[in-house]
């Protein structure tokens, strides 16, 4: 019975993903290692690290891909040990990664590109904004044939009420309680738009479905059974919509939210000057086109030209986007009963539907 329950135990224990280790392309065997906690896939990570050892071939890389929430609470029972911890973090938790800055699990970095990086984009030289993603409507084209998708939440909650049950069920979003960008839209949507429970209303009357991660939502839009998802993460639709040409994207012309991943050098890196190399790298010239070219992410950098850049973006779309600021005020939804209240008023608003 012991043994039993101690397999069961082991089997509801979590795996964690091991880490990836690139070594030196100098070969040195006592060549440097610069340790990373990051939110970023391994796939999309790979042309990052790759460009980084090209121009600094003594380094070797050890990545550690973990969720957002462990990052940051690696990063904290770590340093509160008296351990080492990363010298590189890189998280889509905008919250969590201003938390560690503004609680001082973070030093600060002067970067050769720190005055000229966008000032919303930088708290006090300690945590920076390293990439461009707005939140947006997708569609499955093949659904719009004879008129044009939503082009704002006005003209989303219209169709929804126009459409009634044929679109039914055929409708998705992010789970608010298990998707911590999805929290972030839902937040800032509150702050945007004044009548945003309508939209919500609109959706729960509508079946809308619930989940966790983009891909779950963008396969369903890609082969019909959604119809429309609502706030999803740009950068994840742009590449599903290069590889499935019936995903169509929308970025919301009464605003869109634009949320950027966070980089930062711990205060207890074991290498705090590798850890600043890789961010320099990440808000170099070069790095930032690897990103936008590579990892089709726009790039933050005002040096980097192009489509897929925030520069271009803001000429062409100037108000409309309403970047995140990397600042204290992302400690807001933190509060657990603000948290908890927002979050319930969700579920009613769905539910009464």
């Amino acid at each position: 019975m012991r043994l039993v329950l101690l397999l069961l135990c082991l089997i509801a224990l979590p795996v964690r993903a091991q880490p990836l280790v690139f070594p030196a392309l100098s070969g040195a065997a006592d060549a440097s290692e610069l340790l990373v906690y990051s939110s970023l896939d391994e796939p999309l990570a790979k042309p990052m690290i790759a460009g980084f050892q090209a121009a600094n071939p003594d380094v070797a890389v050890r990545y550690e891909d973990m969720l957002t929430g462990e990052i940051y609470d690696r990063i904290v029972k770590e340093t509160d040990a008296g351990q080492r911890t990363a010298d590189f973090a890189f998280s889509s938790a905008m919250d969590l990664q201003v938390k560690l800055s503004n609680d001082g699990y973070a030093q600060r970095s002067d970067m050769p590109m720190s005055a000229r990086w966008p000032a919303w984009a930088n708290w006090r030289n300690t945590a920076y904004a390293l990439t461009f993603e707005p939140a947006v409507f997708v569609y499955h084209k093949p659904s719009f044939a004879k008129e044009p998708p939503p082009s704002t939440r006005a003209e989303f909650i219209a169709y929804l009420k126009g459409q009634g049950s044929a679109v039914f069920g055929k409708i998705g979003t992010y789970d608010i309680e298990r998707s911590g960008v999805g929290f972030l839209f839902m937040a800032r949507d509150q702050e945007q738009f004044g009548d945003i429970w309508s939209v919500i209303g609109a959706m729960g009357a509508a079946g809308v479905k619930l989940y966790s991660t983009s891909s779950a939502i963008l396969e369903r839009v890609a082969d019909g059974r959604f119809v429309l998802g609502y706030n999803i993460l740009g950068s994840y639709a742009a590449d599903w919509a290069s590889r499935h040409p019936d995903v169509g994207i929308v970025l919301p012309k009464d605003y869109t939210v634009v949320m950027s991943r966070i980089g930062l050098v711990p205060q207890a890196a074991a290498s705090p000057e590798l850890g600043r190399r890789y961010l320099e790298f990440f808000m170099s010239k070069q790095g930032q086109s690897i990103m936008a070219r590579e990892l089709q992410i726009a790039a933050v950098s005002p040096e980097v030209a192009g489509e897929n850049t925030a520069n271009m973006m803001q000429a062409m779309l100037g108000a409309q986007l309403r970047p995140v600021p990397v600042s204290p005020g992302l400690m807001v939804y933190l509060d657990q009963v603000k948290r908890a209240r927002l979050i319930a008023r969700w579920n009613d608003v769905l539910r009464l539907q």
